[in-house]
């Protein structure tokens, strides 16, 4: 078969849109861009609303000045030492330490007198932290200090172990602290400060920072150190480069990233974790309600504007993201992202890529969605997993977009080439195969290998007797118009048992099987077409005889072999065929028919895959310059002829009865072209069934 086109296949440039895809999705893995790191923080938060940390009653408490508070006692800021007498009582019932989520950076200005005093009396009385506030903006000079006085008088003491941790910790320019007398009272000083996400929800807590060169702690550090009675922190680093690794404070080594802050793993709001300020001044709270436990004082109310967007959703106040640190800390359930996570999503995103890239290049568009999506929800579900039994923060996002990004416009680009290919394939092969054959190739691409293989094949050839004489006497249109429709319907009995046209010779006609759909039985799709070329070829001889038509009969070969199967039609032309000695041995079967008198002549590798085909045998071929002999049949559409094959067998054991068998059978049918055949050789003193072609 030929096509002025050759096959359009995969573009030489097409593996680069899934390297180039590839090479994307790393740059965007790496550079991190914030709509990404923001996609990622969203799937930590949906984690997290999803398996919130369960709420185990921890020895945290919030002394709440909320709304009911500022209400019964009046409102904020209250005098010095009306906060001096919430301390006292919560000193009281002795509680482990007390962390105080207010700054007084100013003298009492209310008409109390002696209120900062008091105050400052009542921090000294207990495990007392005081917190301050922490700023970018650089100090403004004051008259008299040092310019590297940063104000704050703090209490505790650092051992960095593998470096110094300052580098890595967030930088402040400057500090807002409480007045002196407080700090000198106060037995821990820590900075409030929080560091929200872009989108402005807070999903880490520090520990330490860094305020010019200067460690301090944070509010929730100083509640743990005074709570555990230490007073330094070890702090562990990872060298120049590699940041901070965890941090101890007495008995508990709490992993931190590698800017010194802890995940906050958020538990849903429990009300059991607040106490109003008001309970506490009145006295009607229980007298161990407190001991042991980190005390927090802060604020709830809405107007004093200390709130927080969390990961649940909503806002909270921003006490509470201490106190759900603490929570965290001391009930054992850490959340974070270790030092080998980036490493492993990277690797995740590389292989993902990789496979997915394959997949979509090598795979159908449906099992390659498939493994797209497995392969996706794998990845979800390992985050998932790590996140739940872990406490594991691992990103799943980058790695389901790189592989998003490599698999779509690959994926588009296979689907835009298999349109192409697809309509190559409609365009070539259905003037070759029948539409079975062709919708078959258009759904299964890989079942077309144009680039040669050897495949075992079944080959038709016919021929027109004599034809080239009758054409000679015949009107010129008339003459094309009868081969015309004989062709026409020639090769629709070959498409009706999904033959391949190989090619039309003048009015001959070649017809291949198994390829280039392979075909189990081709050898009985092969004599079946056979013999329905010939039933027709006689009805077409008769119909057009009854109109004083002369036609010539129809000589077909039947053969079956080993051939080399492909497109030998270079780069302009597409010619998909068949090349090989069974190819041409099926051509000479049908010039056979000419010196044996039968009209189908078929090989015994055809007949052996036809089981219970009805046939005679015509005896051992030697054909023209060939060396070895090929048993031959005549397929009969009905019963054997038992008569028939007793003389054939007696001619082939070399007996002697086999002349009168044959004679007898002339008798019977004088017009038996085998008959006839074996008949004069047995006269002329031919024995068995040995047969020598001299021509073609």
């Amino acid at each position: 078969m030929q096509s002025p086109k050759a096959e359009p296949g995969l573009a030489r440039w097409a593996w680069a849109v899934p390297l180039g895809m590839l090479l994307l999705a790393l740059f965007m893995a790496w550079a991190d861009p914030p709509a990404l790191r923001g996609l990622r923080y969203a799937s930590f938060d949906q984690f997290q609303r999803w398996h919130p940390r369960p709420h185990d009653d921890a020895p945290v408490r919030i002394v709440d000045i909320d709304d009911e508070s500022l209400r019964r006692i009046g409102q904020w800021p209250w005098p010095r030492d009306r906060v001096a007498q919430l301390l006292a009582a919560i000193s009281a019932q002795q509680p482990a330490s007390v962390a105080v989520d207010i700054v007084y950076a100013e003298r009492d200005g209310s008409t109390a007198v002696g209120g900062d005093a008091a105050l400052a009396s009542a921090l000294a009385q207990g495990h007392v932290v005081l917190g301050f506030g922490l700023s970018h903006q650089p100090a403004a000079p004051r008259v008299g200090v040092d310019p590297g006085d940063d104000g704050l008088a703090l209490k505790a003491g650092y051992f960095p172990l593998g470096g110094d941790p300052a580098p890595f910790l967030p930088t402040f320019a400057s500090s807002v602290a409480n007045l002196p007398d407080l700090q000198q009272a106060a037995a821990g000083q820590g900075a409030m400060t929080f560091i929200p996400d872009v989108d402005g929800i807070v999903r880490q807590v520090p520990l330490l920072l860094n305020l010019d060169g200067r460690l301090v702690p944070s509010l929730t550090a100083e509640a743990l150190r005074l709570a555990a009675g230490v007073s330094h922190y070890t702090v562990r680093s990872a060298g120049d480069s590699g940041g901070v690794i965890d941090v101890r404070i007495g008995e508990r080594l709490i992993a931190t990233d590698a800017s010194g802050a802890v995940w906050v793993h958020y538990a849903r709001p429990q009300p059991a974790r607040y106490i109003p300020a008001w309970r506490v001044l009145d006295g009607s709270l229980p007298a161990d309600a407190l001991k042991g436990r980190i005390v927090l004082v802060g604020t709830s109310a809405q107007g004093l504007m200390d709130l927080r967007f969390g990961p649940l959703g909503g806002i909270i106040p921003g006490v509470e993201v201490h106190a759900q640190a603490l929570e965290q800390v001391l009930t054992g359930q850490p959340l974070g992202r270790p030092g080998w996570t980036p490493a492993v999503e990277w690797i995740v995103t590389l292989l993902g890529c990789t496979a997915v890239g394959l997949l979509a290049m090598k795979r159908s568009a449906t099992v390659s969605s498939a493994g797209f999506l497995v392969l996706a929800g794998a990845v979800g579900g390992a985050a998932w997993a790590a996140f739940v039994h872990g406490g594991v923060l691992i990103d799943a996002v980058t790695p389901m977009l790189a592989m998003a990004l490599v698999f779509i416009p690959t994926t588009v680009m296979r689907y835009l080439q298999s349109e192409r290919r697809q309509r190559w394939m409609k365009q070539t092969f259905s003037r070759y195969v029948s539409p079975n054959l062709v919708e078959y190739l258009i759904t299964h691409p890989d079942a077309l290998v144009l680039e040669g293989r050897r495949q075992r094949c079944s080959f038709v050839f016919t021929d027109l007797a004599g034809f080239t004489r009758l054409m000679e006497g015949m009107d010129p249109a008339k003459a094309v118009g009868l081969v015309n429709a004989y062709l026409d319907r020639m090769i629709a009995i070959a498409f009706e048992h999904d033959g391949t046209l190989d090619r039309i010779v003048g009015d001959a006609v070649a017809i291949m099987f198994s390829a280039p759909v392979e075909q189990k039985d081709h050898e009985q799709r092969a004599l079946r077409c056979a013999l329905a070329m010939h039933a027709f070829s006689r009805r077409y001889v008769d119909d057009l005889g009854r109109q004083g038509i002369a036609f010539s009969e129809t000589r077909i070969g039947v053969h079956t072999g080993e051939v080399t199967v492909g497109n030998f039609g270079g780069e302009a032309i597409f010619d998909y065929r068949a090349l090989g000695d069974p190819v041409n041995t099926a051509s000479r079967l049908e010039g056979a028919n000419k010196h044996l008198g039968t009209l189908i002549c078929v090989s015994e590798a055809t007949l052996a895959g036809c089981p219970g085909a009805a046939a005679r045998p015509i005896g051992r071929l030697r054909l023209a310059g060939r060396t070895g002999y090929l048993m031959t049949f005549d397929p009969l559409p009905e019963a054997p002829d038992a008569a028939y094959q007793q003389a054939f067998d007696l001619m082939r054991d070399g007996s002697g009865d086999a002349l009168p068998a044959f004679e007898a059978l002339a008798n019977a049918r004088p017009d038996d072209p085998l008959v006839k055949l074996h008949l004069a050789r047995l006269r002329a003193g031919d024995q068995g069934d040995a047969i020598e072609l001299a021509e073609k």
